[in-house]
């Protein structure tokens, strides 16, 4: 067999095995979200941008840890400001890879304070110094997070206390009912992103806001 022909094998092989990923992602998400799952897209108090009386919400399972979301971030806001007032983004934690779990808690321990956005795009944009082979250091992201105008002592009560705790649980035990397995995973008006991709995620929300207006 000559290497033409083994090049076109382990081409039509990996297109094989990547069909087969697309369609399986498929299958463990629905088209829509049943209706008696629909609660676990809402959380009181989660962290929200856009218009407050959208029609059109996005609803993001996210870790700060997570490369492509940081990559999706700058991207989720030029969606926000294209729809102005039509369109809002709320997020919900996932924490999915190590040593995040503390993150997410200082993130919404920063929240409590009015600063979850600050905070987010603070930790996005020097992912590298905090985390390493996909393992978040908590404490390098703590550091990062005090540079922010907050209240030191209180920011490390809260993100330490049961009240913030107890949020990260339901948030995570809502990414389980809806079957959130990896960062990012999106949701508009209750609808998954089943597919994963930009363009995908724009053609979502372009249908979603032309049902909604």
């Amino acid at each position: 067999m000559n290497n033409r022909t083994i090049f076109i094998s382990v081409a039509a092989f990996i297109g094989i095995i990547f069909i087969a990923a697309v369609a399986m992602y498929k299958s463990q998400l629905p088209s829509t979200i049943a209706s008696d799952l629909l609660p676990a897209l809402d959380r009181i108090g989660a962290a929200e941008k856009g218009g407050k009386l959208a029609k059109v919400t996005i609803v993001e399972f996210f870790d700060p840890a997570c490369g492509t979301c940081s990559q999706f971030y700058p991207l989720l806001n030029n969606l926000v400001k294209k729809y102005q007032g039509k369109v809002k983004v709320v997020m919900r934690y996932a924490p999915l890879h190590q040593g995040s779990e503390d993150v997410v808690k200082m993130l919404e321990a920063a929240h409590i304070q009015g600063q979850f956005w600050p905070a987010v795009e603070l930790l996005f944009a020097n992912q590298a110094r905090w985390v390493e082979h996909h393992v978040s250091n908590p404490q390098s992201a703590l550091a990062g997070i005090k540079t922010l105008e907050l209240d030191h002592e209180q920011l490390d009560s809260d993100w330490q206390s049961s009240k913030v705790a107890k949020i990260i649980a339901q948030d995570r035990q809502d990414g389980q009912t809806l079957k959130v397995r990896a960062t990012p995973q999106f949701f508009v008006n209750g609808k998954p992103l089943l597919i994963f991709g930009y363009d995908q995620l724009v053609n979502l929300v372009e249908e979603a806001v032309a049902e909604a207006y």
